[in-house]
């Protein structure tokens, strides 16, 4: 998939609001006092510092465990009322990890909010997925990402939107690109996944969000196996468990940064 990162020219951006997961939500990146930090909130210090001081906003509406619709119905209202000059919109994950859910109709979902967003902000910048291959939980899905990725680079060349391309990012293939839950970011992740988005935006970033990773001693397989086993015990099982009651990570969380304030 192509890098989109000199296709679009951002402007002068004074508001952000970013809507979303877990993903935008930040899990993964632990900041003080229990929250999430996250690309999003990294990204709005990139879009903070191109502006006079103090005249930046930013809202971050991202809940962790959120379905498209439930995006859709809570966070896209919300967006639209803040009518910022940019909004980030990273939505359908959950959905295709479900079993027996199709990409087709979840993109068809994401086009109708597409529209909606377009019509009442300044700019929506669309977020393609992983690539899943290096990712044993979500290894088996990385057709169906594939095609809702496609998908999604449609409905942007339809609506003029830019794309946070994550499934070209290669330095998020590597393991210490995510967290030990293996579903989520870690804060190194989340820091090349702002970049790229700048990158996008067309603004001047500090460091390469594909800059490659320093070398790793090798991993004895004793340990591999025991990390794995550690890590169905810790994260799997309870991932499955939520699923099969019916529960979601993000049951009775609120959005952190529900208005656009000052950073």
């Amino acid at each position: 998939m192509a890098d989109d990162s000199t296709s679009f020219s951002a402007g002068t951006i004074g508001s952000y609001a970013a809507i979303g997961d877990s993903f935008t939500e930040g899990v993964g990146d632990p900041g003080p006092g229990g929250a999430f930090i996250g690309w999003a909130d990294r990204l709005a210090v990139l879009l903070d510092d191109r502006v006079p001081e103090h005249t930046f906003r930013y809202a971050n509406l991202a809940v962790r465990g959120k379905l498209l619709d439930q995006i859709v119905a809570d966070q896209v209202p919300r967006a639209k009322q803040l009518a910022p000059d940019l909004v980030s919109f990273c939505a359908g994950g959950n959905d295709i990890i479900r079993p027996g859910s199709d990409p087709d109709d979840v993109a068809e979902r994401f086009e109708r909010a597409v529209a909606d967003l377009t019509s009442a902000v300044g700019t929506v910048m669309v977020t393609t997925g992983f690539d899943t291959r290096g990712i044993p939980v979500l290894r088996h899905l990385r057709g169906k990402v594939a095609t809702y990725s496609a998908h999604v680079r449609a409905i942007a060349d339809r609506y003029g939107c830019p794309v946070l391309d994550l499934w070209s990012l290669r330095s998020v293939q590597d393991r210490r690109a995510w967290d030990s839950d293996r579903l989520h970011l870690s804060p190194e992740g989340h820091t090349r996944v702002a970049l790229r988005a700048g990158q996008v935006l067309g603004l001047e970033i500090p460091a390469d969000p594909d800059q490659p990773w320093p070398p790793m001693a090798p991993r004895r397989r004793l340990d591999a196996r025991r990390d794995n086993i550690d890590w169905a015990r810790e994260h799997l099982v309870p991932w499955i468990g939520r699923r099969l009651r019916g529960e979601s990570s993000g049951d009775h969380v609120e959005a952190k940064r529900p208005d656009l304030l000052p950073l």
